[in-house]
């Protein structure tokens, strides 16, 4: 059979698309798994952004590199931290004064911590942070800062005994959650809330199981648990069960205590 030339041979009454055999700027060719065609197939190669010297280092400032970047978080994350053992993250305000009781309180929960057997994770920042750590510290237990890149923060606290510093949000609250069996969360602003919100999120969709949340200070965190009560549960936007998601208590004893009764139960999703 004759073979068929599709710009001679083919019936000029039947409609055909016309495909340039040779595309504009090249051969069509591959990148990885993408297939080039036409004008994308002139685009550099991939070794020439990495291998020429005069090439602007603007790539790292792509998409992709941040994919690498991120990732590269999350190797060094689960990396240091695989063989932390049992640990509780706590939470609270960089802005907490060392005179303040609630800095006091931090301290002393680091130190229960320890004597029940846990590490201390915290942001690794100053105020309430700093205490928690030096009170693990000071207790002869691990001292965990999980540090942030921020344009005010003031790096990690002298407390901390293993520090890892985050340029990402949500790579660093990974850690947080996937190497603690709870929470302790001291009087705070944004930051302790957004944590706040997560750690309750994250149980009440069962993403966590048998995950304590214990928040220290009853006059303070009263009036937001009053708003959750008569505004979220009145308005249906939660379900009365929500509200056993977090204990509120006034001293570190009390906050201890109620972490190590509920992680006697805590199982992996």
């Amino acid at each position: 059979m004759p073979h068929l030339n599709r710009d001679s041979d083919a019936d000029a009454s039947t409609p055909s698309r016309q495909v340039p055999s040779r595309a504009p700027g090249g051969e069509p060719r591959r990148r990885g798994s993408v297939e080039l065609r036409r004008g994308q197939a002139a685009e550099p190669q991939s070794d020439s952004f990495l291998l020429d010297a005069e090439e602007e280092p603007m790539f790292t400032k792509t998409d992709p590199w941040r994919v690498l970047r991120i990732q590269s978080e999350f190797v060094e994350g689960f990396g240091t931290l695989s063989e932390l053992g049992p640990a509780i993250s706590v939470f609270g305000s960089a802005r907490t004064p060392r005179d303040s009781r609630f800095y006091a309180v931090g301290e002393e929960v680091g130190r229960r911590l320890v004597g029940a057997g846990y590490a201390v994770i915290t942001g690794g920042g100053p105020g309430a942070m700093e205490a928690a750590n030096k009170g693990a510290c000071e207790a002869g237990g691990m001292s965990v800062g999980l540090g942030i890149e921020l344009p005010f923060e003031q790096g990690m606290n002298e407390w901390v005994d293993l520090g890892i510093n985050f340029r990402y949000f949500f790579a660093r609250k990974t850690m947080f959650v996937k190497y603690a069996r709870g929470f302790v969360v001291l009087p705070g602003g944004f930051g302790t809330l957004d944590e706040l919100f997560e750690a309750m999120t994250l149980v009440q969709t069962r993403k966590v199981t048998s995950f304590p949340i214990v928040l220290i200070g009853i006059d303070y965190w009263t009036p937001l648990w009053d708003w959750v009560k008569n505004t979220l549960l009145a308005e249906g936007m939660i379900a009365e069960a929500d509200l056993g998601l977090v204990h509120l208590v006034d001293t570190a004893e009390e906050a201890v205590n109620f972490v190590i009764a509920d992680t006697k139960t805590h199982t992996a999703p």
